[in-house]
C-alpha cells in the first residue's frame, strides 16, 4: 500500500513584517525547492504533498487541529535552527508534539526513532542551542562550509551563493528521504496543539536536574505467583505495559523528561530511600513511578510509607497501570486499597493531573499525556521548597533564603494548560494549605 503521509514538516520561526513584504518569502521558497526534491526522490504519487508547512493552513481551517494532525502523521520533523526559533513558544510545541511521538514508537518498539533533520536557518552558537537541540547527532558541514558559516537564509539571499544553496537544499532532501525510510516511524494519536508544553523552557545558565525514581520489584523478588514478564533483574528493567512496549517504563520516562528540556537521572527506591533526609532541603524535583505490587514486599512497603510520611511536595507519583494485564486487573481492589493505605499523603497531593496520576495510569500514551503536568507541578513546588536559611556570620539576623541549585530563572516554567479548559489543574493546591 502506497504511504501518502508527507515526508517533512517543515518547522520555523515567523518573522515579524515590516514595509509590507511578506518576511517569510524566503522560506516558502526553501520549502519549494524542498518539495521538488523528494517528488523527485521518491515515487509520491501526483498532488501527494511531500512536505507541509503552515503557510499552507487555509483561512477558516482549524490552525491547532490542523497542526496536531500533521505532526501526529508527517515522516520527518525539519526544524529550522535560528535564534528566533528558540526564542518561539509555537515552535517548542511542534517540537515536543514530534519528539513525543517518536519517544512512544521508541517505546513500542525497542529501536532507536530518531526522525529530527534539522537545518540552519541562521546560525546558532553551539553553547546557546537548548537540550534537546544540543543533543542531535547532525553533521551540518556535509552540506557545505558556507552553508555552516552562513545559513540558508545568507546563501538564499546572496546570489554569489547560489551553487552552495543547490547544494545545501539538495542533500538536505536526501537526509529527509534517507531518515524517513530508514526509521519509519508510525503515526501517533494528535496532540491537542493548544494544550501541548514547549520543548526549550526558558532561556537558562545551566541544567535543570530531574529525578526519575523507580518503585517496582525484579524478577527475583516478586510476590508469589505474580507473573515475571513485566520485570526484570534490577527495578529500573520494569515494563508495566508489556507487550505493547519493548522498552522498561524508567527508560522512556527519561527520554519524555529530556524532550522536555530537564536533565533526569534514574534511581531505584529501594537504593535510594536509606540515603533520603527530610530535614534537607531537596536538590532537585522528582517523579516516583510506583509499581502496585512492589508494595507486597512489607520491607519496602514500611519504607513507602515513612517517605510518604514526611513532607515532599517537590517529588510527584506515577501510577502506571496495565489494563491489559489481567493479573494486576483481577487484583486492582486489593492493591489500590494498599497503596492508599501506605501512601496516602502522596495520593491526594497536587493538582488534578497529578491526583489522576496516583490512582493509575492504565496505557503508556495516557503517561506519555500525563507526565509534562505532573513533571510541571513537581517543578514548580520544587521552587516553593528549595531554600535554605544560612547561619548569621558574626551574629546578626540570618541571611535571606537562597535557592540551592538551580537559581530560579533556570527552572522557570509555564502552565500551558488554559485554566478554562476542562482539564486544568485545580485553582488550589493542597499542598499551600500544609503546615
Amino acid at each position: 500500500m502506497t504511504d501518502h503521509r508527507p515526508y517533512f514538516f517543515l518547522s520555523y520561526a515567523h518573522t515579524p513584517g515590516t514595509g509590507g513584504q511578506d518576511p517569510d518569502m524566503w522560506v516558502q521558497r526553501l520549502f519549494t525547492d524542498l518539495c521538488n526534491h523528494v517528488l523527485a526522490m521518491t515515487d509520491l504519487p501526483a498532488g501527494t504533498p511531500a512536505g507541509f508547512i503552515d503557510r499552507e493552513i487555509r483561512s477558516g481551517e482549524g490552525w491547532s487541529e490542523r497542526l496536531g494532525e500533521v505532526l501526529a502523521t508527517c515522516r520527518v520533523f525539519v526544524p529550522l535552527f535560528s535564534p528566533r526559533y528558540f526564542a518561539s513558544e509555537m515552535c517548542g510545541k511542534e517540537w515536543f508534539a514530534f519528539a513525543q511521538r517518536a519517544i512512544q514508537h521508541q517505546a513500542r518498539s525497542n529501536r532507536p526513532a530518531e526522525a529530527i533533520v534539522p537545518a540552519l536557518w541562521v546560525p546558532v552558537p553551539p553553547d546557546q542551542l537548548p537540550g534537546p537541540a544540543e543533543r542531535l547527532q547532525f553533521n551540518h558541514r556535509d552540506f557545505g562550509n558556507r552553508y555552516v558559516t552562513d545559513g540558508l537564509y545568507g546563501l538564499i539571499k546572496l546570489r554569489i551563493f547560489a551553487e552552495e544553496y543547490e547544494r545545501a537544499v539538495y542533500e538536505l532532501a536526501k537526509r529527509i528521504v534517507s531518515v524517513a525510510d530508514g526509521t519509519r516511524i508510525s503515526p501517533g494519536r494528535a496532540v491537542d496543539y493548544r494544550l501541548a508544553p514547549a520543548a526549550f523552557g526558558t532561556p537558562r545558565s545551566g541544567p535543570r536536574p530531574m529525578q526519575v525514581t523507580i518503585a517496582a520489584a525484579t524478577r527475583h523478588d516478586l510476590p508469589e505467583g505474580r507473573i515475571p514478564d513485566y520485570y526484570g533483574d534490577v527495578p529500573q528493567d520494569w515494563n508495566p505495559y508489556f507487550p505493547l512496549a519493548a522498552r522498561p517504563l524508567a527508560y522512556v520516562t527519561e527520554d519524555l523528561v529530556r524532550s522536555l528540556n530537564y536533565q533526569p537521572t534514574v534511581t531505584s527506591f529501594d537504593e535510594e530511600s536509606t540515603a533520603y533526609d527530610a530535614k534537607q532541603p531537596p536538590d532537585r524535583p522528582q517523579i516516583l513511578l510506583v509499581d502496585r505490587w512492589a508494595l507486597q514486599d512489607e520491607d519496602r512497603r514500611q519504607r513507602l510509607a515513612a517517605f510518604d510520611a514526611e513532607h515532599r511536595p517537590w517529588v510527584t507519583m506515577i501510577v502506571p497501570w496495565n489494563r491489559d494485564d489481567h493479573q494486576s486487573r483481577a487484583a486492582e481492589a486489593e492493591l489500590t486499597a494498599k497503596l492508599e493505605a501506605t501512601m496516602p499523603s502522596k495520593m491526594r497531593q497536587g493538582r488534578a493531573a497529578c491526583r489522576a496520576a496516583a490512582k493509575g495510569v492504565p496505557s503508556m500514551e495516557a503517561f506519555g499525556q500525563l507526565l509534562p503536568q505532573v513533571v510541571e507541578a513537581a517543578a514548580q513546588q520544587y521552587l516553593r521548597h528549595a531554600f535554605i536559611h544560612h547561619p548569621p556570620v558574626g551574629g546578626g539576623h540570618l541571611e535571606r533564603p537562597r535557592l540551592t541549585g538551580p537559581v530560579a530563572s533556570d527552572y522557570g516554567t509555564t502552565r500551558y494548560i488554559p485554566e478554562s479548559h476542562p482539564s486544568a489543574p485545580d485553582a488550589e493546591d493542597p499542598d499551600d494549605r500544609h503546615p
